[in-house]
């Protein structure tokens, strides 16, 4: 058997950790496989896929700036893809066409659910944010039947044109900040990038239940500023997205090898190298 190539393209993408976790993954299941990171402008998008799949690769991630550009150029969508109107994974098929599905939303759910027993029926969510990381997670989430999900955003409009897309699914509020004095979720969801660089939106200091949880889609090698927040008010768990991380890879690599891989010990190695890394500074 000969070796098939996959690679991540984004940019940046020096941090990437999905060479890390599929390299995992393939010594795992015994796959012979080789998975890079590569990075990729928006500009150049087009060129260099087109490029990677006529060179023979077998599958591509895409992340940051890059998920619209994929949704565009697959062929044929799944429909949480065509939901989310962007794509993180494209699977060159067997007559050369090329699947884009996005298998974000997946792996939320995966690790709230199945790793940390998170409870999503009959619970109220907020979300913060209202970019292309909310539309992957919002289908997903209104399959789990909240009792209400909200998405909160200083521009308002982003987050109505959200709920209006998705209100066949189930029902979606909307909000600015100001807005959500004197109100309370189970869960808090930050789907902005602004805590990786420690800032964060005004939260009001009573806004998570008793007992509530918080999850930051962002992760790093140290504790990023939402889930610092998530502490300091008492969270029962404040996580960030590492294993959100783990789970959608898991989900591409059996979209592209058609195995399922073992997620936990993944997750729990990488955790123990963010330890390392955060005592070695």
């Amino acid at each position: 058997m000969k070796i098939e190539y996959y690679a991540v393209f984004g940019q940046p993408i020096s941090h990437s950790k999905s060479p890390r976790i599929h390299k995992l993954f393939a010594d795992q299941t015994s796959q012979l496989m080789d998975y890079s990171a590569q990075e990729v402008p928006a500009d150049t998008f087009t060129v260099a896929t087109n490029h990677f799949f006529a060179e023979g690769g077998k599958g591509l991630n895409c992340t940051v700036p890059l998920k619209e550009l994929a949704w565009q150029y697959a062929h044929q969508l799944t429909e949480r893809a065509r939901l989310a109107k962007a794509v993180n994974t494209l699977v060159c098929q067997a007559d050369g066409s090329i699947l884009g599905d996005n298998t974000d939303g997946t792996g939320l759910l995966n690790d709230l659910i199945v790793n940390h027993c998170i409870a999503l029926k009959g619970v109220r969510i907020l979300i913060l944010g209202a970019g292309g990381a909310t539309r992957g997670i919002v289908p997903p989430l209104l399959e789990q039947k909240p009792s209400a999900l909200v998405i909160v955003n200083r521009n308002v409009g982003k987050a109505q044109a959200i709920a209006t897309d998705f209100a066949a699914l189930g029902p979606v509020q909307t909000c600015d900040y100001a807005s959500l004095i004197d109100q309370q979720f189970d869960l808090i969801i930050n789907a902005t990038s602004a805590s990786l660089s420690g800032d964060l939106p005004p939260l009001p200091p009573a806004l998570l239940s008793a007992g509530g949880s918080c999850y930051d889609l962002a992760y790093a090698n140290q504790v990023t500023a939402f889930v610092k927040w998530g502490l300091a008010n008492n969270a029962t768990h404040s996580l960030d997205g590492l294993g959100m991380l783990v789970e959608q890879a898991a989900e591409a690599f059996y979209l592209w090898r058609g195995i399922r891989p073992n997620t936990a010990p993944v997750i729990e190695l990488l955790n123990d190298e963010r330890k390392l890394s955060s005592t070695n500074r």
